[in-house]
């Protein structure tokens, strides 16, 4: 896909993160049984997971499919922070559900990150959130070694509030 800033497009769907970014892979139980996956998957899907979370989002479609543009902002007025993505993949199964999506021209970073929900032998429901990244912008340079700090709190507020929805 073109416009995308970085080359190993589709890296976190295969699983082998590629070298030379920052890794982060974050995994929280949401909730057991298969009306708990459907309905995680669809706030995946749709991003009311990461509406729900306090992110703004504005995509292109309703529903998380390759080649649809995201963009996320958080933050309020001149601190607002915008971030342009496009996905790059997505599934919807009845055991495994999600999409990944990499970033464009104007993201603070270079990469892609991806979000899972997974029905496992056991019942439970998962989310996997996976990511490589490395800083694009000034913002994630000047936030240094906050940067990767606030990916994992942000990672972890993802899987509480999937949690949230889906109960």
């Amino acid at each position: 896909m073109t416009g995308l800033t970085y080359a190993e497009v589709g890296a976190t769907e295969r699983g082998a993160l590629p070298g030379g970014y920052r890794h982060l892979r974050h995994r929280a139980l949401v909730g057991s049984g298969p009306r708990a996956m459907r309905e995680a998957a669809d706030a995946v899907l749709e991003f009311w997971m990461h509406r729900a979370a306090g992110v703004r989002i504005d995509a292109s479609a309703p529903r998380a499919a390759p080649g649809v543009h995201v963009e996320s902002r958080m933050g309020v007025g001149p601190l607002s922070l915008s971030a342009p993505c496009r996905v790059v993949w997505a599934e919807d199964g009845e055991r495994r559900a999600g999409f990944g999506y990499g970033t464009l021209p104007g993201h603070p970073a270079t990469g892609e990150e991806s979000f899972v929900v997974e029905l496992d032998d056991m019942d439970d429901v998962w989310l996997q959130v996976t990511s490589f990244s490395r800083p694009a912008g000034w913002q994630m340079r000047a936030a240094g070694p906050l940067a990767p700090l606030f990916q994992r709190v942000y990672a972890h507020r993802l899987g509480t509030t999937l949690r949230r929805l889906v109960h």
